[in-house]
């Protein structure tokens, strides 16, 4: 606990450092609200299984759960090595994936979302408690399930170079599956079901939809959440002592 509260101390005070930088970081995740005003205005002249103010409450939620989720550590991990800085960190008594998730704990605390319930008077209403905690609680979870998720991407950098390249391709299905671009209930329901068996839907989707209000079911989503996680936790682990072993930065 004390290395804990050192480390996020310690992160938390350099993320403060480049409050500029983090707005701008901000800024860049507003997609879901440019596409809040398209699906808004297309609800209204058509038919779709949601009103124009699910629509907006929805990605509203879209927009502060990918604030709260957003992960970088693939591109960290991968100039660690290739520039051998994970030497020195492999001198710490500390595994580099709990360094790398306090430095992203940390940018969450300093990290201000936009406050846009002033621009979007659709996206105002009252919460239920109980579906509002859970809803936060599942976007903690699908933090970490997005930072192991990436952190395992990060680990072909042993065997590669370009590891961001296959991160790239993830972030394609991740946009496209997680209901960033549009919520599920709009997609064809082959494509619905393929896209619930699949780990993206439950990083933006499932938590955003539960904050929102909407009436989604939270199983079996949530086993497959859990089994995805502890999945790519497991092989992480794998990746990490066989990489180890080809490892040769500068002073390895």
């Amino acid at each position: 606990m004390r290395k804990a509260g050192t480390l996020l101390s310690v992160y938390l005070a350099y993320m403060l450092e480049y409050r500029a930088e983090l707005f701008l970081w901000a800024l860049a995740g507003a997609l879901p609200l440019i596409l809040l005003g398209v699906w808004t205005e297309a609800a209204r002249g058509g038919e779709f299984p949601l009103s124009p103010g699910e629509f907006a409450r929805y990605f509203l939620m879209v927009f502060l759960v990918r604030q709260a989720t957003v992960v970088w550590v693939v591109w960290e991990f991968e100039r660690d090595v290739v520039e051998g800085r994970l030497s020195f960190r492999l001198l710490r008594p500390l595994d580099p994936f709990f360094d790398h998730l306090a430095a992203h704990i940390a940018e969450r605390l300093a990290r201000l979302p936009f406050v846009v319930f002033a621009l979007f008077p659709e996206a105002r209403f009252l919460p239920e408690p109980g579906a509002f905690l859970l809803g936060l609680g599942l976007t903690v979870l699908a933090f970490l399930l997005r930072y192991t998720m990436q952190y395992t991407t990060a680990l072909l950098t042993f065997w590669t170079e370009r590891a961001t390249s296959v991160e790239e391709v993830f972030f394609l299905l991740y946009l496209f599956l997680s209901g960033t671009i549009a919520p599920l209930e709009v997609f064809p329901e082959p494509l619905k079901s393929l896209a619930l068996l699949t780990p993206f839907p439950y990083l933006v989707y499932l938590p955003a939809a539960l904050l929102a209000g909407q009436e989604v079911a939270l199983f079996p989503g949530l086993w497959i959440m859990l089994l995805w996680g502890v999945g790519f936790l497991l092989l992480s682990r794998l990746l990490w002592r066989l990489g180890l072993r080809r490892y040769s930065g500068q002073g390895a």
